[in-house]
């Protein structure tokens, strides 16, 4: 059985004032620098994976990163201003098929590589010599502009997000010509054994012009900083770095045919290039939903996520974002239009945003320190109250390995928006022993238990409970395969967070 562990929420504990702010909690520090993207794997490991621009890979386990990198390939990858290893991809299923995807300039000349890779019987290690090139991008006449963001979306198909291949104003024309990969949005099928295909859903798929780059999603992008598809509804954000004046965060809705146009270089943000851009055709294209200038010290966006997470209830639906010049994060939500204020001022030299497995989400100083977004939240203490009960309302008992959901917000004086509970969670009767793993309703399973519990009995356990969507929890019950026991559980609640 799993060993038993509580699901701890790093938060401050104080008398509880009357508004709650934005803050940063440090995850890690002293990676030096150049950390340029963070991702999950999707395999229910709770480990974050950190992209160094030097060609590094590595692994943050929960509690600290490890030695040895997942990846190195400083051999491969040309380093330094805008060019490095700049993103890590999982493909859907990684725990299965053990396949990844990265995006670098190669040393050679500065060309952008789109490669994939598979992990090693080590399930922190990757294989080095499993690499095999998918795409190689021109990109070497300037060192600017690269892109570098790769994503999966909600479609299974690899997005990516080269730039227009540097220089001022687009002096390639790549951003309004579908004859480049440059200043765009490719999307291209990685489920075949080797190489890729095209998506037939792709707006150019079958383009008898065989000049048509048929990988094109959507154009008109100078410097895609970091894209992201909101995983409750599957829809793409994408932040473009501006030229002088403007930067943009884009918005493509799930369920588009693509072929968007975002209007670089006709267009910087929402007004005509270049300045002072007057009287330009606007005609198909497809204006920023977010914009700000540089009038106060910003100078070049970095995108995020919008946040799912269930750490921080009130956070739920915002798009954070960020500005590399400035350290501002930017904090967007949507009510029939976007409107967006700065959440926080800090320090950093923000190069990215990232988002683990659970939907929390972090952002990176390039010096080399990761945090987590959160807010100032406070404990409020409770009268011992009991919320869950298999004896008795919430009847029956919990039979072996299945899973039930409990709503736990709303009762004993827990408020709707709460994070996570303190509680007491107590088994009894159990008719065969096992684990009880609880849970935020909606998100993965997690790998270690809350309780271990033996036939006959009664265990208890402290834990703070993270509460998921509608602030539920789910619970899993594991008994050896085949068992047909039972157990009744508990849950008394003294306090929560919010």
């Amino acid at each position: 059985m799993r060993r038993a562990a509580t699901f701890v929420v790093v938060l401050s504990v104080v008398a509880a004032p009357a508004a709650r702010a934005l803050e940063l909690q440090r995850v890690v520090s002293g990676l030096g620098a150049g950390v340029v993207a963070m991702t999950h794997a999707g395999d229910a490991s709770g480990r974050l994976f950190i992209t160094m621009q030097d060609g590094r890979v590595l692994v943050h386990d929960g509690t600290r990163v490890l030695t040895t990198p997942f990846l190195d390939i400083r051999s491969l990858v040309r380093s330094g201003g805008e060019q490095g290893l700049l993103s890590v991809a999982f493909q859907p299923g990684y725990a299965t098929n053990g396949r990844f995807y990265v995006y670098y300039n190669r040393t050679s000349n500065g060309d952008v590589v789109i490669a994939r890779y598979r992990v090693s019987a080590n399930a922190n290690v990757a294989d080095p010599a499993s690499g095999e090139v998918l795409m190689t991008i021109p990109h070497s006449q300037f060192s600017n502009h690269n892109g570098g963001q790769l994503q999966f979306g909600p479609d299974g198909y690899l997005y990516a997000g080269p730039g227009d291949g540097g220089g001022g104003g687009d002096p390639l024309g790549s951003g309004q010509s579908i004859r480049t990969w440059l200043g765009k949005i490719l999307r291209i099928d990685v489920s075949p054994a080797t190489g890729y295909a095209i998506p037939p859903t792709n707006p150019y798929a079958g383009n008898p012009d065989a000049t048509v780059k048929q990988e094109i999603w959507a154009y008109g992008l100078r410097n895609p900083w970091r894209f992201s598809f909101d995983r409750a509804t599957g829809d793409l954000f994408i932040a473009d770095v501006g030229q002088n004046t403007y930067e943009e965060v884009d918005f493509q809705p799930v369920g588009s045919a693509g072929g968007q146009n975002y209007g670089w270089n006709i267009m910087e943000g929402a007004h005509c290039y270049p300045p002072p851009g007057t009287g330009c055709n606007q005609t198909g294209l497809t204006l920023p939903i977010l914009e700000y200038d540089h009038s106060t010290g910003d100078c070049s966006i970095t995108g995020g996520y919008r946040y799912r997470g269930q750490l921080f209830q009130s956070l739920r639906g915002t798009y954070f974002y960020g500005d590399f010049c400035s350290g501002r994060i930017r904090a967007a939500t949507f009510s029939g239009t976007w409107s967006s204020t700065v959440a926080l001022d800090t320090a950093l030299s923000i190069s990215t945003f990232g988002e683990d497995q659970a939907g929390e989400v972090y952002v990176a100083d390039l010096g080399g320190t990761i945090y987590r977004i959160a807010t100032n939240t406070y404990f409020h203490t409770l009268p011992p109250c009991r919320v869950t009960d298999t004896r008795g309302a919430q009847a029956p008992a919990l039979g072996a390995n299945t899973t039930r959901t409990f709503t736990v917000a709303g009762t004993c004086g827990i408020p709707a928006d709460s994070g996570a509970i303190a509680a007491i969670v107590t088994v009894v009767g159990a008719t065969d022993g096992g684990d009880l793993r609880l849970f935020p309703t909606l998100t993965a399973l997690p790998g270690a238990s809350t309780i271990n519990f033996a036939a006959g009995p009664t265990r208890a356990n402290n834990a703070i409970l993270s509460l998921g969507d509608g602030g539920r929890v789910s619970v899993r019950t594991d008994m050896l395969p085949g068992s047909t026991g039972t157990v009744d559980f508990l849950i008394d609640v003294y306090g929560y967070f919010r």
